[in-house]
């Protein structure tokens, strides 16, 4: 049903090469371009351009394939469908933000596949707005995310709420404190998570409204991967703003400590997005009730 010009454009934009593309695809590369121009000329735009021999998508280009993945994801999942039984659900494909790969929700999902036997999951972990886009491609059947957007495609069932702290070393000279102060902050080696995630935006924002910017601080270092910055805060390298939840494993076994920050009020929700089509609500219910038991 998806025509072999949407696997040439597909293929050619993630490889970017014409060459490459038909190597991957066993076309001649004729055939690629030939399926390229078709589609340029069915659409009447242009969709790739070179310069320095480097081939680039124009701003047409990227909604095409934007909605050529959506496309394939559909045909995918119409495969997946009709290979399961009525009312069904053999596999999900989950995303997770990096803040929730460190807490309870990936153990969760593992408690849940572990107690259906004919069901598998695959979880991606990515960015949240990288999340929501595979949503909308329909490339995720669910995913967790922190706080919402307004988006009317989407809906929302609440799993927790989180906040943010700040998370130090044990040995660390203000591990034995109930509270530290933004003047404390300052006088601390920072390593943050990047300025796409969730985290970073809500410590931002925070500041902000007390009239104060990330450049007030001395950021150490700026890093995606919560595993990494975890193990630094272990060794006393410097100190971190990070949901708590993502700290669960480390307070039990006491390797880190985390303390709120005084008049920076960082709540904020986990929630359960998924799009208007999806209609498996027992096993979004089922996956609360394991992710409330495992935190009880």
């Amino acid at each position: 049903m998806i025509s072999n010009k949407l696997y040439s454009l597909l293929k050619v934009a993630e490889t970017r090469s014409f060459t490459r593309a038909a190597e991957q695809l066993s076309l001649t590369q004729p055939a690629v371009s030939q399926h390229i121009q078709a589609l340029e000329k069915e659409l009447n735009v242009h969709i790739f351009e070179r310069s320095s021999n480097e081939l680039h998508v124009t701003h047409e280009g990227e909604i095409v394939i934007k909605y050529a993945k959506r496309m394939q994801a559909l045909y995918n999942n119409l495969n997946r469908d009709l290979k399961t039984e009525k009312n069904s659900i053999r596999s999900l494909t989950v995303g997770i933000t990096h803040t929730a790969e460190s807490n309870a929700i990936a153990e969760t999902l593992a408690k849940y596949v572990n107690s259906h036997e004919s069901m598998t999951i695959k979880i991606l972990t990515d960015t949240t707005n990288n999340l929501y886009d595979m949503l909308r491609n329909f490339e995720l059947d669910f995913a967790f995310v922190e706080g919402k957007i307004n988006d009317p495609a989407l809906r929302y069932m609440m799993l927790d709420t989180d906040s943010l702290v700040l998370a130090v070393s044990p040995t660390h000279r203000l591990a034995k404190q109930s509270m530290v102060t933004i003047r404390d902050l300052k006088k601390e080696k920072l390593i943050l998570r990047l300025p796409d995630s969730n985290t970073r935006n809500l410590f931002v924002s925070s500041l902000e409204a007390h009239n104060m910017s990330v450049d007030d601080f001395n950021v150490l270092l700026e890093i995606n991967n919560i595993a990494t910055i975890k193990d630094l805060i272990r060794r006393d390298i410097g100190v971190s703003v990070l949901a708590k939840s993502a700290c669960q494993d480390e307070l039990k076994k006491k390797k880190i400590v985390v303390l709120p920050i005084e008049n920076l009020s960082m709540v904020r929700e986990i929630n359960i997005v998924y799009t208007q089509d999806f209609e498996h609500f027992s096993i979004l219910d089922e996956i609360v009730g394991d992710y409330n038991e495992m935190k009880g």
